[in-house]
């Protein structure tokens, strides 16, 4: 909101360059591609006539096309930010290529809720990726929002699986995955450095992976998985592995 205010564009807002402390107080970093916005326009707009990289995991749709960053591309940055912390650090839009991404967004994808994020902030973040930059929140909208959202936290929750809502469509994986799946438990826990649970689960009787969409939440805890963070991060794991091997070409959430 600062930044915002300050007529500023950071045009690489992501988990990455967000600095916090241990007193969890978060500060913005890395401007290395921030630029002042003009205030003597009705529609303060920074336009990149240089080639250059840009992240396009992070970046609106309107900036990816045509070069253009407003605070509106940096709110679309933003909605990215807040489902990297929701999902525990997962990559948005995982191992899809690039191009995939790209027409994903430009065909009405949208990135869907982490496990038990709570319905509100996943509609804060389908807020953040309107298609139509002037259709998204302010910075200010966004910290009103969630300020009346901390001050009520019996409406966080509703998680957003619960909350029905529309449904938003896959891209439909034509090529291989570029992931290679993991091929046993153990594998797969380590990989997402949980392998503590190992024998947990092989005594519970999840041998294959196979099995792995049909765990809850009371299976976990009765694995000994009682720590919410470590439920999160594997039913997180799990369900993007359910999301990306999806034979049909729509999921509803």
């Amino acid at each position: 909101k600062y930044l915002s205010d300050m007529s500023f564009v950071h045009r690489d807002l992501a988990a990455r360059n967000i600095l916090v402390n241990s007193n969890l107080v978060c500060k913005v970093s890395d401007f290395g591609l921030s630029r002042f916005l003009q205030e003597n326009s009705s529609d303060p707009t920074y336009t990149s006539s240089l080639g250059g990289k840009i992240p396009i995991r992070w970046t609106a749709p309107e900036a990816i096309a045509f070069r253009k960053f407003t605070s509106a591309s940096d709110v679309w940055s933003y909605g990215i930010v807040m489902w990297e912390v929701m999902s525990f650090g997962e990559r948005p839009y995982w191992d899809m290529g690039t191009q995939d991404v790209v027409k994903a967004i430009e065909d009405g994808f949208r990135l869907p809720a982490p496990v038990s994020c709570p319905a509100h902030l996943h509609q804060l973040m389908l807020d953040c990726w309107q298609k139509d930059r002037s259709a998204r929140p302010r910075f200010a909208d966004l910290v009103s929002a969630l300020d009346k959202l901390i001050r009520n936290p019996a409406s966080l929750k509703i998680v957003a699986q619960e909350a029905g809502g529309p449904s938003y469509p896959l891209l439909d994986q034509r090529a291989p995955l570029s992931l290679s799946p993991c091929s046993s438990i153990g594998e797969w826990l380590r990989a997402i450095k949980m392998e503590r649970y190992e024998d947990s689960f092989l005594q519970a009787g999840f041998n294959s992976i196979d099995q792995l969409g049909q765990i809850t939440t009371q299976d976990l805890l009765h694995m000994g998985v009682t720590l919410a963070g470590h439920q999160r991060k594997i039913l997180s794991s799990i369900q993007t592995m359910t999301f990306q091997n999806k034979g049909t070409a729509t999921v509803t959430f």
